[in-house]
């Protein structure tokens, strides 16, 4: 006899987490909502969706990690909704004449200053729901140009640097104050900030120092780190890189190093040029350097399976012709006389057990050592941040890990009014969980200063109409993303494109709307079945208490009045029967509303009125 486990719901809490994309999403956006207002084709609802919890609505829809995409329900049934992409959709063609954030509420100023430490997505985002909340926030810079690793460590073929200053700029238009050429510990320290009146410091400086390896040679010329690649590129600054070169790793950033590898023009730039001076890396014929003017190997020491790299960017590195060595690992770099890069030597690995990570533990291959020649070596197998600024007297402890500790809710630091949030106090993550980070810090920040907040929000549960389901939505596969065919990518153009409306629409109608749930009035039920047939993906069920794992309370409401001759599943006599649904499994078609010869039935829509800003 199966057995169904029931649990009671209190409040609003389980709609929530019913919803699980924007469970997944650590600022809590409400993706289904645009993409829902996409398939009706609703573009600037879509955007006022999008941008409401989320200052980088743009950046977001290029390069987020879209944790929401793993969530969703549709991948248990094929494929999730492409939320990202559709998430760009939105925000490239929403008329910015309407304004980069309509409706966004900002309360009234308040004389309150508090200081951000770093202009990445953690430190701008803060600033932008403290300058929503009325504070004076000030954001320090270390570089001369804003956006951290928006604009030093992602490469313009993914992320034109011109969509992050645009992102920026509207967030310096709440009347947040950006200082570039200001680095903690250099030019100012925290106890300066306090003696300038900053009442509270926000520390969100990154973490932009790539992780070494403990390999033999890798002091010779011609060895760089990845994420310092790519900060050069991005600065403007000429790189040397040869014919042949060679990615240690096999993440985001590998990916990254490797595919602006490519993009670089090959020669023999000297080390000695003026560093102010662009490097102009464009590949004039933009498809030549992919058929042999230069090669790049990737270098991993575990199979395809458990690359954290993403698979799309994956996909896109090895069609532009990069090279993967997969189950291979360095053991050692060879170099000349003169300390110069010569090549690397390499062995061959095999999988075994999965370690903590639950990838599989690499083991070396006896007698399987080989010799790669190479110009250069990029590597790309971690970061962390660079706290050289903090100082004793600053009572900021830190990890054995070299971040910075906090407390996980609060973010607050072991210092009175310091708090600390995205890569310096948690490691590489992804962007939106940096913006996360900053939300929370904001409205932490805000309780330091002001005591107790009252967020205020309404939960409502309308009922909706149902949906056409001449759509056959759950039949219509994924949309595929479009990208610039291979022979058209010139230097560091942008990849992928944006969704056409229609082709938006039709990937929108994919959502399974979580936040439509299933209502059953008791009263008017008469136990008749009908919605349990009709269920195409059996959701539903009518089961004898006997059947239910669940409080005393449930058992004892499913015995009050339900005879056991109206089910099918059979029964002692007098035995309580139940209604069971399977949230999970529901894909909203409604068969069950249409179907109720007693109208007992309802879909409603989980919904939330205000925002967290009042208080």
């Amino acid at each position: 006899m199966a057995l169904y486990k029931v649990q009671a719901v209190d409040g609003s809490e389980w709609f929530r987490d019913n919803i699980p994309c924007q469970s997944a999403c650590p600022v809590s956006t409400e993706a289904y909502r645009y993409v829902t207002a996409l398939a009706r084709r609703d573009i600037e609802s879509a955007y006022t969706v999008a941008r409401r919890p989320n200052p980088f609505p743009f950046v977001c829809g290029r390069v987020c990690g879209h944790p929401c995409e793993k969530a969703c329900r549709r991948g248990e049934i094929d494929e999730p909704i492409s939320i990202r992409a559709l998430k760009r959709t939105a925000t490239d063609l929403h008329d910015l004449r309407l304004g980069h954030a309509p409706g966004l509420e900002k309360l009234p100023g308040r004389k309150d200053a508090v200081a951000i430490i770093g202009s990445g997505p953690a430190g701008m985002s803060c600033a932008h729901d403290l300058a929503r909340l009325g504070y004076r926030a000030t954001v320090f810079e270390a570089s001369p140009q804003s956006g951290g690793m928006l604009t030093l460590g992602i490469p313009e073929y993914r992320l034109p640097h011109e969509i992050v200053g645009q992102e920026i700029d509207a967030i310096l238009e709440l009347g947040v104050e950006l200082k570039c050429n200001q680095a903690l510990g250099r030019d100012f320290s925290l106890s300066d900030l306090k003696d300038q009146g900053f009442r509270a410091v926000f520390l969100a400086v990154g973490a932009h120092r790539g992780r070494g390896m403990d390999l033999e040679g890798s002091d010779a010329d011609g060895v760089i780190q990845g994420v310092e690649f790519l900060l050069n590129v991005s600065l403007g600054y000429r790189v040397w890189l040869g014919h042949r070169v060679v990615v240690v790793g096999a993440g985001d950033v590998a990916m990254d190093s490797a595919r602006t590898a490519l993009r670089l023009r090959m020669g023999s730039a000297s080390h000695d040029s003026e560093q102010s001076e662009q490097y102009l890396a464009i590949d004039a014929a933009g498809i030549a350097s992919r058929l042999g003017s230069k090669e790049v190997h990737i270098i991993y020491r575990r199979s395809r399976q458990e690359m954290p790299a993403h698979v799309a960017e994956v996909f896109e590195a090895e069609k532009e012709g990069i090279h993967f060595q997969l189950l291979t690992n360095p053991v050692k770099i060879e170099k000349d006389d003169r300390g110069r890069l010569v090549g690397l030597w390499c062995q061959k690995m095999k999988l075994g057990e999965p370690d903590s990570s639950g990838r599989r533990r690499p083991a070396p291959i006896e007698g399987s050592n080989y010799f790669m020649e190479c110009d250069s070596v990029l590597l790309a197998i971690g970061q962390q941040p660079d706290l050289a600024f903090l100082r004793e007297e600053d009572a900021v402890e830190t990890t054995s890990y070299g971040t910075i500790q906090v407390d996980p809710e609060t973010l607050a630091t072991t210092a009175p009014g310091i708090f600390a949030g995205g890569d310096c106090a948690f490691g590489p993550r992804l962007l939106i969980d940096a913006e996360g980070d900053a939300r929370r810090a904001a409205r932490s920040i805000h309780r330091y200063l002001q005591g107790d907040v009252n967020w205020k929000q309404q939960v409502q549960l309308p009922v909706v109409p149902l949906r056409d389901l001449r759509d056959s939505y759950d039949a219509t596969p994924r949309q595929a993303c479009p990208t610039v065919a291979l022979d058209r990518r010139t230097g560091f153009s942008e990849v992928e494109l944006p969704y056409p409306i229609e082709q938006a629409a039709i990937e929108g109608n994919r959502c399974l709307q979580c936040h439509h749930n299933i209502f059953l009035d008791g009263e008017r039920c008469i136990l008749c079945g009908g919605c349990v047939d009709v269920c195409p993906y059996q959701c539903i069920a009518m089961v004898s208490a006997a059947q239910i794992d669940c409080s005393p309370v449930l058992k004892d409401n499913a015995d009050e009045g339900f005879p056991a001759e109206a089910a099918d599943s059979g029964g002692g006599g007098g035995e309580g029967y139940a209604m069971v649904l399977d949230e999970t499994r529901c894909i909203r078609c409604g068969l069950c509303v249409r179907r109720c010869p007693t109208d007992a039935i309802e879909m409603r829509c989980f919904e939330i009125q205000g925002e967290w800003v009042h208080g």
